[in-house]
């Protein structure tokens, strides 16, 4: 490969770097402040569940549509509902690919009856290019997770679930652990269990609690808000999961790239030194002749 060639494509790898550790750099902010946008919210939610468990602890038996009776989970028959979180674009592994994984499980699960509620522009055509019915989709980004759309997708499902077109509801995102070990997760958003809420440890009560007008009404109205909590949660785990798989890809793109510019340097210089070779060899050669004209004079 001549050495103008080999200077172009070298450019051209150093270019590529240059993104790719941009993206890096720009995917662990959004990652960090995502974070932080998300303890500052979770100590009122966590707050909501300590309410629902107390309400729990006064009466085990209180009747509730959010909730599956006292006696247990029994089989509910009817369509139903699949909250699915994705990204907005690719360059993030196999994440998106995950997320769609699972929602199509989900289906087979529920032989087919799912009706499904998208984020992320990815899930969208997906849906659009195998022909998958969305019943809604939301349309602003999945780059900016906020407890305002978490709110508005939170009402869109209750609306579905008190009419009855959904008795159950699912949402599958993406959680990342402690570990940063990102893993996909399918979980019943409606009805709740009751066992969510038991807590094994009895805390020690100070006064008997009045519910007005009925503990069913007060257990009613902060559902929305725990369950706009647990949405908010994971649209932020699905980003901070997403922005982290990008991370994770754009290093090793880092490193492949390090990878070829180093054996294009190698192959450079061997280039380089052998038309230094020739040169030395030609002028050598010259010089060569030259003298033996000389001598032959």
């Amino acid at each position: 490969m001549p050495m103008k060639e080999l200077r172009t494509r070298m450019a051209s790898v150093r270019s590529t770097q240059k993104i790719t550790n941009a993206m890096y750099l720009i995917a662990s902010a959004k990652l960090r402040k995502a974070r932080e946008d998300l303890e500052r919210t979770r100590p009122y939610f966590n707050a909501v569940q300590a309410e629902i468990k107390r309400i729990f602890r006064t009466d085990a038996k209180v009747e509730n549509r959010y909730f599956y009776p006292p006696q247990g989970e029994k089989p509910l028959e009817g369509s139903v509902g699949c909250l699915v979180v994705t990204a907005d674009k690719g360059l993030a592994g196999a994440y998106n690919q995950n997320v769609i994984k699972a929602a199509h499980a989900l289906s087979e699960e529920h032989g087919g009856d799912v009706e499904f509620f998208v984020v992320g522009e990815y899930g969208r055509q997906h849906c659009l290019r195998h022909s998958v019915p969305i019943r809604r989709s939301f349309l602003y980004t999945a780059q900016n997770p906020t407890l305002h759309r978490a709110r508005e997708i939170a009402n869109v499902l209750l609306e579905a679930y008190d009419a009855g077109d959904l008795k159950k509801i699912f949402i599958i995102y993406t959680d990342l652990g402690k570990g940063m070990e990102a893993q996909v997760q399918a979980t019943r958003l409606l009805p709740f269990h009751r066992a969510q809420f038991s807590s094994a440890q009895q805390e020690k009560e100070h006064a008997a609690f009045e519910f007005s007008p009925s503990i069913g009404e007060v257990l009613s109205n902060i559902i929305p808000s725990y369950l706009t909590g647990y949405i908010y949660s994971a649209l932020v785990d699905s980003f901070c999961c997403e922005q982290n798989a990008r991370m994770t890809a754009m290093d090793a793109a880092n490193r492949n790239a390090q990878k070829i510019l180093d054996e294009l340097q190698m192959r450079y210089n061997h280039v380089r030194q052998g038309a230094i070779t020739r040169e030395i060899t030609e002028i050598s050669a010259g010089a060569q002749a030259q003298h033996d004209r000389e001598g032959a004079k």
